[in-house]
């Protein structure tokens, strides 16, 4: 008589031996997750950290040597510049959720943001008075992460 089946303790063996496998592949997942959104963060300092310099030489070469007065015109489409000038090119939807940005200003101009990457709110402040887009102090080492 032919066998066409695997057995009970078959079916059993790769089982325990999936779940294994899951178990050791579902935490690396989410390690890798957060190194995706810190990546992520640091690409879009670097990036906004360009736009103000550049937009900076812009104006010194039409006469104006003032810095950028706010990043954003509103809450919702951020780093898009201040309505008379642009930084990014399309801007970065503003959102509370992890790999995003939002402002935390209540009041144009906006001049505080927070990245969220690990369940952290990493603080920056823009100054326009030196064109300097910094990580606030004392904030955890994975927001120091985006700016090292």
């Amino acid at each position: 008589m032919k066998k066409n089946a695997f057995s009970m303790i078959e079916l059993v063996f790769v089982i325990v031996v999936l779940g294994i496998l899951a178990a050791i592949a579902v935490p690396k997942m989410s390690a890798t997750r957060t190194d995706a959104q810190i990546t992520k963060g640091r690409a879009d300092v670097s990036a906004i950290r360009s736009s103000i310099v550049s937009e900076r030489q812009t104006r010194i070469i039409k006469g104006d040597s003032d810095w950028i007065n706010s990043l954003s015109s509103s809450t919702t489409t951020l780093f898009d510049g201040n309505g008379t000038s642009s930084l990014l090119m399309y801007g970065i939807t503003a959102d509370t959720t992890d790999g995003h940005w939002r402002t935390t200003s209540s009041s144009f101009p906006y001049k505080n943001y927070k990245f969220k990457v690990g369940g952290s709110d990493c603080a920056f402040t823009y100054d326009n008075g030196d064109g300097k887009f910094t990580l606030d102090n004392g904030q955890d080492d994975i927001c120091s992460n985006l700016v090292n």
